[in-house]
């Protein structure tokens, strides 16, 4: 009989290996054993107690990516030895969001790690539909096209578009993302975060400037330098802090677009005429859908962009205690950290 060690967050700051047993698929179902899984901001923020659906015990992990073990006949071409990754946010097909076909929104859904519990396991079992090929890429760069999905959907969300000046606030793994995505878009993108090592990274990862978010009038004064006082076209807020969605407000453009793709618990207190005033377009971007996973396992494949640049460190499972620990008390060094299965 297989072992099958969970990584499970206890409770803040606590995390342990289990044994548990190998699940068993269900009709529809593939069990997949896992190659790499990337630990995400909200995992990290499930550690530290600070994430908005974060509930106890909770197992973390939805960026990853696995080998198919067992899988019944599919109209999907996956068989037993292929490379693949998920789509992990579980919509309940019900609801007024998945009537209209926006399964990302749906009012109940469940993202692995977050509100159910997620794939830090060596086995673990997913619908068949919910899988997608990997065409070849490996299980390292396929563990990251999950969040670049993330990204990916907020970019498309701002109409990001040829000639647009975009700036991202946040260079952790989804706003570097973001960045890609939006250059991949033709726009000239920027990146602000209050860590200079993370901004140095951004540059060589291809943004095309960054501001150091340091105090508000050093970032006004850069914004209206940049922009030449007009402001920018789509500003991305990949943080989720109150300071940060201020950031995005007063960085945009009369007539701008406003994306929100950070998660936080905190209230924001501010001049909400100024959404008024400048016309602003905000949209709200959770989760992704299929159609970002399979576009983006294509430009990956097409060689437009290298995910493994952005990987930092890598732990082999068995030390995911000492991955979420370092992470915690380095998380302005370390951009994306993946576990090795």
């Amino acid at each position: 009989m297989k072992k099958n060690l969970v990584s499970q967050i206890n409770k803040p700051g606590e995390i342990q290996l289990l044994e548990a047993e190998v699940p068993k698929p269900r009709p529809g179902e593939a069990l997949l054993k896992l190659l790499y899984g990337g630990i995400c901001g909200s995992d990290l923020g499930t550690y530290r107690g600070t994430f908005a659906y974060s509930s106890y015990p909770r197992i973390p992990g939805h960026e990853f990516s696995a080998e198919i073990v067992e899988i019944e006949e599919n109209d999907k071409g996956l068989k037993k030895g292929m490379v693949v990754t998920a789509n992990p946010y579980f919509n309940c097909g019900t609801c007024y969001s998945c009537r209209r076909g926006l399964v990302n929104c749906c009012t109940s859904n469940e993202t692995m790690g977050a509100q159910r519990d997620g794939g830090f396991s060596q086995y673990i079992t997913m619908p068949i539909e919910r899988i997608y090929d990997g065409q070849g890429l490996s299980g390292k760069t396929l563990a990251l096209i999950e969040p670049f999905a993330i990204s990916h959907h907020g970019v498309k969300r701002g109409n990001v578009k040829k000639g647009d000046k975009v700036l991202v606030i946040g260079a952790g793994t989804i706003g570097v993302l973001a960045m890609i995505s939006a250059k991949l878009s033709g726009a000239e993108v920027y990146i602000s975060d209050v860590a200079q090592g993370k901004l140095d990274y951004a540059l060589e990862l291809g943004a095309d400037g960054v501001i150091l978010n340091s105090d508000p009038a050093r970032f006004s004064s850069e914004v209206d330098e940049i922009t030449n006082g007009d402001g920018f076209d789509v500003t991305i807020e990949a943080v989720g802090l109150p300071s940060t969605f201020q950031n995005c407000i007063d960085a945009a453009a009369f007539g701008g677009r406003v994306v929100l793709i950070g998660i936080g618990k905190q209230n924001l207190d501010f001049n909400f005429s100024m959404i008024q005033k400048k016309e602003l377009n905000i949209y709200g971007s959770r989760n992704a859908v299929k159609a970002d996973f399979e576009e983006l396992i294509d430009i990956v494949n097409k060689g437009k962009v290298n995910l493994e640049k952005i990987i930092t460190n890598v732990y082999d499972f068995e030390d995911s205690e000492k991955a979420f620990k370092d992470f915690d008390q380095n998380a302005g060094e370390m951009l994306k950290v993946v576990l090795k299965f």
